[in-house]
């Protein structure tokens, strides 16, 4: 390039107006479409780090078995009370014993038992596992002696209990660790739905800039930008394609920015300040549709960015020095390779701090200070990293960086600072639910999700729940619990300090196998007298505490039915019992029993509400939770899944 082309670059490369950070921001959004590019199906063991695109529900229960945790004998609880070491019981052994992988050929009649290792399918009529240290075994009779006493569903693991069939057990936008790994193999999973991830290209410019390992002339520094951009690319889960270093040569760009457009998003490094050899502005200036959003931002470090689309790609040319590279990166491109990936946004973590140091600032100018946090014995100590946007070490080595406003021209020494920490690996929840499981609620956290919030659920019941949300432990719990006495559901139980949202009805009722003749065609009451009067036939019932195991009491009147006293933790849990045939009914909801293809008998509508402790009503996720229980398209999913609104 000679003196006169140089010369000619230069007049053309000198800032256009400088705009403020927010400003250059929306400019820039304005003309990219942020939504994930598309789908790809991995194997399992490559979609490690990958977004899922999808929400995996499991199409079967894990563990799918009533599962011993212990080597001992599968019992009849009823059978061991009053069992001491002075008074043991004396009970029959089956002739059968259950290994790991054996399905049980023999019921569990009272006054009989049967071996049954760790890991071994619980045999029908069983409702506890006596540990074999706590037995003895008389050779002469062949009777097993019990020398302690269980209870109902001691040392059982029940289907469905970790992971019941039909929940959401991963939500769209989770990127895959090796935990959800464990989960998706556990439900079978081989293969996984996930974004594609956005390509970028990076290409270094400068004739004075040489790549790693080659001889370093003298003026020259390496290309530490591409390896940073290309790892932090990388990082936000997209694929660096280094197109390497290109000289000061027009035709020379212009050639690789045509390579580069094969890619999702363009970067390059250097070449957007003012001097006679930064030519990336003079090429990206040829760009149109609507090429240069912005040419020089109100920003220190990164004044000299340059922000561009072309056809709806974004072309970005990042300052040279390292400080500056990283930072603008940061502010304006890792939004956009994460949105392109189907990741949420993920706002940094903050500190309070105190500013050992009086800091001048330029007015006119958002400067991002790098600083250094110490920790006292009261307090955490803010120190500023001023070695400048030249300096490779300098974000590397800081802690986090405090945002100084453009119209502040100083901060006093000993003032208080809020500090945005570079990096935090495990970021809390948006939004904790504790409660009552429903797979309405899972369809609205699913909903959530989209908008970008995190979730934790808990599942404990309705009272605890209650008691969760009285206690300021949760944002959300959902309950469905009726009074007695007025005959209304949940409202009668809210105390000071907390709000009821009305959420939507469900209704509860007798699940059963299709092939049993015993339940078709017959009404609720003739049911129920059925399994009433049949011995033989078990019923599964529900854990103390949920808003099911009240009806379900009301419904009994007082008569303890077999099985009784096996509560299962969920409607699913409920489900998988009765088609697996340990159970022969229970009391779920119809959307659980049409899905795991029951027959369902009619019992009960109810309500299923959410209670906010008050306190927490105005958090961000809370107040979305809020609005898209009145958003018709979520509320004409929720009327598609069986509920009524």
């Amino acid at each position: 390039m000679n003196h006169s082309e140089k010369m000619n670059a230069l007049r053309q490369s000198q800032f256009l107006e400088v705009i403020g950070r927010d400003e250059a921001t929306a400019k820039f959004h304005a003309h990219l479409n942020l939504a994930p590019l598309g789908t790809e199906t991995v194997s399992l063991m490559d979609s490690l780090r990958r977004v899922l695109a999808a929400d995996v529900i499991a199409n079967l229960d894990v563990t799918s078995f009533d599962r011993s945790n212990v080597d001992g004998f599968a019992v009849q609880a009823a059978d061991t009370y009053g069992a001491d070491e002075e008074t043991p019981i004396r009970l029959t052994v089956n002739d059968e014993i259950l290994s790991p992988g054996i399905e049980p050929k023999l019921s569990i009649e009272s006054g009989t038992v049967t071996p049954i290792a760790t890991g071994g399918m619980v045999p029908r009529g069983a409702d506890a596992i006596i540990m074999v240290e706590h037995t003895d075994y008389d050779e002469a009779t062949y009777e097993l002696i019990v020398q302690r006493a269980v209870s109902p569903g001691q040392a059982i693991s029940y289907a469905g209990l970790d992971i019941a069939r039909g929940e959401t057990v991963l939500r769209l936008g989770t990127v895959v660790t090796s935990r959800e790994i464990g989960v998706l193999a556990a439900i079978g999973m081989t293969e996984v739905t996930v974004w594609r991830k956005p390509t970028v290209a990076i290409i270094s410019t400068g004739d004075e800039i040489v790549p790693p390992g080659a001889e370093l002339p003298a003026g020259c520094v390496y290309d530490s930008n591409a390896a940073i951009l290309s790892a932090s690319v990388t990082e936000l889960g997209g694929v660096a394609r280094v197109l390497g270093v290109v000289r000061d040569d027009v035709q020379e760009l212009r050639d690789i920015l045509k390579t580069a457009f094969e890619c999702d998003l363009i970067l390059l490094s250097g070449g957007t300040s003012k001097g006679a050899g930064d030519l990336s502005y003079h090429v990206v200036s040829e760009l149109s549709n609507p090429g240069i959003i912005a040419h020089g931002v109100a920003l220190k470090p990164g004044k000299p960015i340059c922000l561009a689309v072309s056809d709806g790609k974004p072309v970005v040319i990042l300052p040279g020095f390292p400080t500056s590279a990283i930072f603008t990166f940061h502010e304006f491109v890792a939004p956009v390779i994460r949105a392109l990936a189907g990741q949420s946004v993920q706002p940094r973590e903050r500190v309070t701090a105190r500013l050992p140091l009086k800091v001048n600032s330029e007015r006119g100018r958002t400067e991002f200070l790098l600083v250094g946090l110490m920790q006292s014995e009261s307090e955490l100590s803010a120190y500023p990293m001023g070695k400048g946007s030249g300096s490779v070490t300098t974000f590397s080595r800081a802690d986090g960086f405090i945002v100084i406003d453009q119209q502040t021209e100083q901060l006093s020494a000993d003032s208080e600072v809020e500090v945005h920490l570079l990096s935090h690996d495990v970021r809390p929840a948006d939004l904790v639910v504790i409660g009552s499981h429903c797979v309405g609620l899972d369809l609205l956290l699913s909903e959530l999700a989209t908008q970008g919030f995190t979730c934790k659920v808990l599942h404990v019941g309705s009272q605890g729940g209650l008691v969760a949300a009285s206690r300021e432990e949760c944002d959300i719990a959902g309950i469905h619990l009726l009074d007695e006495k007025s005959g209304q559901y949940n409202r009668p139980f809210l105390t000071a300090g907390l709000m009821l949202t009305p959420g939507y009805g469900r209704r509860q009722g007798l699940v059963f196998r299709p092939d049993d003749e015993r339940f078709s065609d017959k009404s609720l009451e003739d049911c129920l007298s059925i399994a009433l009067a049949d011995s033989e036939c078990l019923m599964i019932n529900r854990n103390a505490g949920s808003g099911t195991r009240i009806l379900i009491d009301q419904l009994l009147d007082g008569t303890k039915p077999p099985g009784y006293a096996v509560q299962a933790k969920s409607h699913n849990a409920v489900a998988a019992a009765v088609l697996q045939g340990r159970s022969d009914w229970g009391v779920a909801i119809d959307t659980v029993a049409k899905a795991y293809g029951l027959q369902f008998v009619p019992y009960r509508d109810e309500q299923y509400d959410f209670v906010i402790p008050v306190s927490r009503q105005e958090r961000p996720a809370v107040k979305a939770f809020k609005e898209l229980l009145q958003d018709e398209s979520v509320r004409a999913k929720l009327r598609d899944a069986g509920f009524v609104l």
